[in-house]
């Protein structure tokens, strides 16, 4: 039986690399974003003449949205093996010059898509007996990030999220499984455009600023986006039924909590 799988934010970066690998292992996907025209573009590299790759274009931070996306979705697919929730956005700044504006985008892009979005599917039953949810946190949801606030208290929120739901549908006889993955620094375009705003906080260069946070990695650089994708194929697969209710690094060692 082909499995299915939908992931929010799949346009680029680690949502895109998450896509095709669950491309490669066989399953049907539904890309979700905003934008379109890259969304068009991602399915056009990811199409597979084994599986389906469709999309659906989604604003997730917005409930009538996504209710609408899940009704467009269950169109394409039957019921869902894997949700990942990857939706996601970059913000910060000294914290008492922050606009409250940014607060809000920052909190309503990390954190309450990933609840519009998993609660929507739940209560309609979308996901499948047995089926995985895998919402893409941050080492920023365990610790504190210097000048990232609003960042470092969505990522927490999306950890305690995965662990309370976890809990929660570890008792209720579903057999789905939540889990967080929590990638340290990884090459992206959003890692760039951090650099960029680092590099302005601290008066220097962008490739000085990607100096000083590879010198804070153990192993010496950034992870890879098919890197945190491996971690989202393993927590989707039949071996991992026995994990749920946790949040696992994908870091270099830059965290080891």
């Amino acid at each position: 039986m082909t499995k299915n799988a939908v992931i929010t934010g799949a346009s680029k970066g680690i949502g895109k690399a998450i896509a095709q690998r669950l491309v490669s292992d066989g399953y049907n996907c539904v890309l979700m974003a905003r934008n379109e025209k890259a969304l068009s573009l991602a399915v056009d590299q990811l199409k597979n003449n084994e599986v389906k790759v469709s999309y659906v274009v989604c604003d997730v931070t917005q409930p009538m949205q996504v209710a609408e996306a899940w009704r467009e979705i269950t169109s394409k697919v039957d019921c869902v093996d894997v949700l990942v929730n990857c939706a996601g956005r970059s913000g910060g700044g000294i914290t008492k010059d922050l606009s409250t504006q940014l607060w809000l985008d920052v909190i309503n892009t990390n954190l309450n898509s990933v609840f519009f979005v998993t609660s929507t599917a739940l209560k309609n039953n979308f996901i499948r007996q047995g089926g995985s949810i895998i919402n893409i946190a941050s080492t920023g949801g365990k610790q504190g990030v210097i000048h990232g606030a609003p960042y470092s208290a969505s990522k927490h929120g999306v950890v305690g999220f995965t662990k309370a739901l976890g809990l929660e549908l570890a008792r209720n006889g579903s057999k789905i499984t939540v889990n967080a993955v929590c990638p340290g620094f990884v090459e992206t375009e959003m890692a760039e455009e951090v650099r960029g705003n680092y590099a302005k906080l601290w008066n220097t260069t962008s490739s000085e600023v990607k100096k000083r946070i590879e010198d804070r990695i153990p192993i010496g650089r950034y992870i890879t986006p098919s890197e945190v994708a491996a971690m989202v194929s393993f927590l989707s697969s039949d071996e991992a039924r026995g994990i749920t209710a946790q949040a696992i690094n994908v870091c270099g060692g830059l965290g080891n909590y």
